[in-house]
């Protein structure tokens, strides 16, 4: 013995196993995979998204994430495909899977091994994962003509005129023009701030769109978009007639109580609009189908590829021709000429499209 020191022979004690409760620690486990979201930048409607379709995988697969093996991840896909859910779907749960597995393998691994005596293993290898067919095809169906969303957007005008309740219907108007002629995503337009409109940027006016889709797991990849064919008409007309109808917010385009739309409202609200049209079936569309109709539509004047997936705000210019109608793809050529000017705006007409 030396002073208080003393120097105890043997191996240190064991360390009991830490004991949790499975669920209880797979739930904080994913509100801690939430917060990393939020910390690298994503909306809170990307965050509330990809949550909810965590949940359901995990509830799917009946286990802790930690235990979820191999054949779990086959039978559980095979059920998916066996009950026709579509392979882009059947994609999109197990990136959610796999994302949070690998959270687990970098930020939990050790608690996980302590608590329950399990070293994590991915259980997705080449054999289970979903095949990336569906983005790589081309649309089934060509985009609305250019004639037919004219038909569309003056069905919408008369109703700014008409309709019992004027914001609603201007906000509409606004909005819909706003995802064809910008080619926003859906929930793109639903997070845009009023502040996000600059209409003194170049010579039509931009539009920051800051929380852009990006790579998996990158976080939000902003761009500037060019308000086209009088959109910065249409939006000054709706940010000085029409949004002032409505309770003060940052939302560009918001609800009756000022908060921001989601993206499934934009979804539904567009099909309630043409079912108030009244056309036949084949000749509606989606929000999505828009952006086609937007990458069309410019390829056909003139506009090049790669200002074209700028403006969309694709990594990749293949995914900008798959956009591209194949049809308007094939007459110009299988490989057309793609220019590499940063916007390609210089030849591009003002259509004449009245504001509102």
């Amino acid at each position: 013995m030396r002073g208080d020191l003393r120097v105890a022979h043997g191996g240190a004690a064991a360390v009991p196993p830490v004991a949790a409760d499975p669920g209880r620690f797979q739930e904080d486990c994913a509100q801690a995979y939430a917060a990393s979201w939020v910390a690298r930048g994503f909306s809170q409607v990307t965050v509330d998204s990809a949550t909810s379709r965590l949940e359901r995988v995990l509830a799917t697969f009946g286990k802790p994430a930690w235990d979820v093996t191999r054949e779990d991840v086959d039978r559980v896909v095979g059920a998916w495909a066996a009950a026709g859910i579509a392979a882009s779907t059947r994609r999109t749960y197990l990136q959610a899977f796999k994302g949070f597995h690998e959270f687990l393998a970098a930020r939990k691994a050790g608690e996980i091994e302590a608590a329950f005596g399990v070293r994590l293993d991915s259980p997705l290898d080449e054999f289970n994962a979903a095949r990336h067919v569906a983005n790589d095809s081309a649309p089934a169906t060509a985009p609305p003509s250019p004639e037919r969303l004219a038909e569309f957007f003056e069905f919408l005008r008369g109703r700014v005129a008409t309709a019992r309740k004027f914001g609603s219907a201007g906000r509409d108007y606004a909005l819909y023009r706003t995802l064809y002629h910008a080619g926003l995503r859906a929930e793109e337009a639903a997070s845009l701030e009023l502040g996000d409109l600059h209409f003194g940027r170049g010579p039509f006016g931009k539009i920051h769109v800051r929380f852009g889709k990006g790579a998996k797991t990158s976080g939000p990849r902003p761009r500037w978009v060019p308000m086209l064919d009088g959109l910065d008409l249409i939006l000054r007309w709706f940010t000085d007639d029409v949004r002032t109808r409505f309770p003060g917010s940052a939302a560009l385009f918001c609800d009756e109580g000022g908060g921001r739309l989601h993206r499934g409202t934009v979804r539904n609200r567009l099909r309630h609009l043409l079912e108030m049209e009244g056309r036949p079936a084949a000749d509606r569309f989606t929000p999505h189908t828009l952006r086609h109709a937007c990458a069309t539509h410019n390829y056909e004047r003139g506009v090049d590829l790669v200002a074209i997936q700028q403006m969309l705000g694709h990594w990749q210019i293949g995914t900008t021709m798959r956009y591209v109608n194949s049809r308007v793809l094939h007459q110009a050529g299988e490989k057309p000429q793609v220019s590499r000017s940063r916007w390609g705006l210089n030849s591009v007409p003002r259509l004449p499209m009245a504001a509102v």
